[in-house]
């Protein structure tokens, strides 16, 4: 039988932080090979809703994913500047090791040759072994987007990416989101605050405001 593969599906999230109500009954779809963009306002909901879909914030509703957990790509990179891109890489695969062998150094092989796959499929094949701290903004974003893939997700949840990036970088994170998107079949929610990159690079976009959600 073949295997039906759904996305993203949120069905009715809410919200509440702090005593108010963040987000209200939201429900979205995103399809295998589908980029969607959020937008809105600052304060609108858009990270709440992205950590809330990724099961970093306990609410109500519904949330269905290919793979299981989506994977979260933050937008000021979350990595560690003093180990090597690779490594920052191999902390995706935190979730199925445990912590006590790589607290040791002690990576499987195996491991350690898909993330210098993730980065390859990234585009920075051959640079595993430099400093977070020495890669441009680019660059490192590039390696967030990797470390996700190494999470084995086939949902990406990308909150305002490109925001800290030149006109230039932006571009190319997001066409390279697309290509894995298109290429690889991952369903793909991003949160964007530039219309005009949501018109050129998402297959639909969606508009959130005061935790209500519509699309545009």
């Amino acid at each position: 039988m073949l295997e039906t593969r759904r996305g993203l599906v949120l069905r009715g999230l809410d919200l509440s932080l702090s005593g108010q109500r963040v987000l209200h009954a939201v429900s979205l779809e995103v399809a295998p090979g589908e980029v969607v963009a959020l937008e809105g306002p600052s304060g609108a909901g858009k990270t709440s809703l992205l950590r809330a879909a990724a099961g970093l914030l306990p609410c109500g509703g519904t949330i269905l994913a290919d793979g299981g957990h989506p994977a979260l790509v933050f937008q000021q990179h979350a990595l560690a500047g003093r180990l090597s891109a690779q490594e920052n890489v191999l902390v995706g695969a935190l979730g199925r090791l445990g912590f006590w062998r790589p607290a040791l150094g002690l990576w499987p092989a195996a491991e350690v040759a898909a993330a210098e796959g993730c980065l390859a499929r990234v585009g920075l094949a051959g640079l595993g072994d430099r400093r977070a701290a020495h890669l441009s903004g680019g660059q490192r974003q590039r390696v967030a987007i990797a470390r996700a893939l190494l999470q084995r997700a086939r949902v990406l949840l990308a909150d305002e990416p490109v925001a800290s990036l030149d006109p230039k970088n932006a571009e190319a994170i997001l066409t390279l989101l697309r290509h894995l998107a298109g290429q690889e079949g991952l369903a793909i929610l991003v949160s964007l605050h530039q219309p005009d990159l949501a018109r050129r690079f998402a297959d639909r976009r969606l508009r959130i405001e005061g935790g209500r959600l519509w699309e545009t």
